[in-house]
């Protein structure tokens, strides 16, 4: 599960991602293209549910799932044709499964503005249309390709040639190769297409401390931006959030009730990430530890069985389920149990948000 944060220069990706990874490995300088070489790293999504359940397991351990944040250089326009070192940027954004697209919503002269100038949905629209025509390019590429394959019948190529041709129709509309009609978004061969604007976007509005609760008339813009897109939007001060960095929990919560935030828009924006790619948690727990994990929605019991270890689903014999609230509720899996709340399920079950699982096998 990997998420880019790209935008222009100097809208504050490189502060929010060390922020996001409380380090300082992406630099974070006043100048364009002061990230070169994309920085990755691992995030702990934040659930208040994980320390309750190791609570009452009293788990020497706690392991929460984690996603991964990469810290991709700012794009400017041109950067289809290779402007500003555009070509290196667009493959990296190839990389990942998400974009988190980071808007300047805050006014300060000391920091330059490439276009010397707030407006944030050209901003956004000078990245979105870069790679359109980035995602035009290829897909043009792709279709010569299939020339051959076409001519003997192939009946993959068929419909790679017909998934390009919707992605196309769209873009040269000026429309995002997601918005195409017809088109199976979650399969493989239109994920093999790899289209750009075919990913999932994030937007977020870098904003002033103040705002940072409820945002400020810049970022108002932009929610409304993503809401006709059918995007989530979240506002977040990345100044502020680095300061929140090595505070302890207390003192972060003081912090952030000071501008009135029940959450940090960290928090918000990897829950909010993780919500974007369609996926939810299930835990495991026992004295030795707690932990969470990342599947899919519609993932089966088997399936997250194999997640924990293969050896778990090739000897998968069934999965004792009990849901979060009555874990929470009974103590525990053996007041669950006395409860008639622990269920039995087989490996065609579908595992729900929350689910507290015991995998039973046999090898």
């Amino acid at each position: 599960m990997k998420t880019g944060i790209v935008g222009l220069p100097n809208v504050g990706k490189s502060t929010l991602f060390n922020a996001l990874t409380g380090s300082a490995t992406a630099q974070a300088e006043n100048y364009p293209f002061c990230t070169i070489d994309p920085n990755g790293g691992d995030v702990a999504i934040p659930d208040v549910r994980l320390e309750h359940i190791a609570s009452i397991c009293q788990s020497k351990r706690v392991v929460p799932t984690k996603t991964t944040f990469v810290d991709i250089a700012g794009l400017v326009k041109g950067a289809s044709q290779g402007q500003g070192l555009g070509n290196r940027f667009l493959a990296s954004i190839r990389e990942v499964d998400a974009i988190a697209h980071v808007v300047r919503c805050f006014e300060d002269p000391d920091i330059v503005h490439v276009a010397n100038r707030i407006d944030p949905i050209e901003d956004i629209q000078i990245i979105e249309t870069e790679l359109m025509l980035a995602d035009l390019e290829s897909a043009e590429r792709q279709c010569e390709r299939l020339t051959r394959r076409l001519k003997s019948g192939d009946k993959e190529a068929v419909e790679i040639d017909r998934l390009l041709r919707a992605a196309m129709a769209v873009l040269e509309r000026g429309e995002m190769a997601s918005s195409a009609s017809g088109v199976d978004t979650s399969s493989q061969l239109w994920r093999q297409l790899g289209l750009l604007t075919a990913k999932p976007v994030l937007y977020i509005c870098n904003v002033e401390e103040g705002a940072a609760a409820s945002g400020n008339e810049h970022a108002q813009r932009v929610a409304q931006y993503a809401k006709q897109r059918s995007s989530p939007c979240v506002f977040c001060s990345a100044a502020f959030e680095a300061q929140l960095i090595g505070l302890e929990d207390h003192e972060a919560r003081e912090f952030l009730a000071s501008v009135g935030c029940a959450q940090s828009g960290l928090q918000r924006l990897i829950s909010a990430t993780y919500d974007l790619l369609g996926y939810h948690t299930f835990f495991t727990a026992g004295p030795k530890e707690a932990r969470a994990w990342t599947i899919a929605r519609g993932t089966t019991a088997i399936e997250a069985a194999g997640r924990i270890h293969q050896d778990f689903s090739q000897g998968f014999i069934r999965a004792e389920t009990i849901a979060f609230d009555d874990f929470i509720t009974f103590k525990g899996e053996a007041g669950a149990k006395e409860a008639g709340k622990l269920r039995s399920e087989g490996r065609d079950y579908v595992v729900t948000d929350g689910d507290v699982l015991h995998i039973l096998f046999n090898i």
